[in-house]
């Protein structure tokens, strides 16, 4: 489930309404976001099953004036650590101006006859603002097939500090939406913050 708004009232709303340990969600996130005005938000729930577990999670994504805060919220099951069921719930506050890439990711049915404003199946948000990277080496090599000198590695560095995958199946045709109107807003920020630089 994913809800986007601009208001903190409606934020406060769309994390009530995704029934997922609400107060301590909203706790967080309000400690988070202060006294900035909120100017898009999302929020996605995810159920995921663990061999014979079922667990959720929710991600809380809020745009402010000056930054972009992210949420995560874990339920887990009772083990060694723990004698009762617990969540975990972390925020991180990211200046706008650290915000290296939005890259939005469409899947979309039947390519041939696709009209303007269609809407994917599926869209997959990526942030990066350089916290977490995937380095992706493999050994060298020389177009010679006899050589045998060791030419170093090569590879490629992507970042990759938040990925958020919804679907229409999955999540609704409303939280596909939801999902591209967040990730314009985000964009059109970063857009602007890296202008005034």
């Amino acid at each position: 489930m994913a809800k986007t708004g601009t208001t903190t009232q409606g934020l406060r709303a769309a994390i009530e309404r995704s029934g997922y340990y609400p107060t301590l969600v909203a706790e967080a996130v309000q400690a988070a976001v202060g006294g900035e005005a909120v100017v898009s938000y999302l929020v996605h729930q995810e159920t995921t099953f663990d061999a014979n577990e079922v667990r959720r999670h929710v991600t809380v994504l809020v745009l402010t004036g000056t930054r972009f805060i992210v949420s995560h919220t874990d339920e887990q099951a009772a083990d060694a650590t723990s004698p009762s069921p617990y969540a975990t719930t972390s925020t991180e506050s990211v200046k706008l101006g650290r915000i290296s890439s939005v890259v939005l990711s469409r899947v979309v049915a039947n390519p041939e006859s696709y009209t303007p404003g269609q809407l994917p199946r599926e869209v997959v948000l990526t942030i990066g603002w350089g916290a977490v990277a995937r380095l992706d080496l493999e050994p060298a090599a020389c177009g010679d097939p006899n050589c045998e000198a060791d030419h170093g590695y090569t590879g490629s560095s992507t970042a990759d500090d938040l990925s958020l995958r919804v679907s229409e199946a999955g999540d609704g045709p409303d939280s596909v939406r939801e999902t591209l109107a967040f990730a314009q807003a985000l964009s059109e920020a970063t857009a602007a913050t890296s202008s005034t630089r």
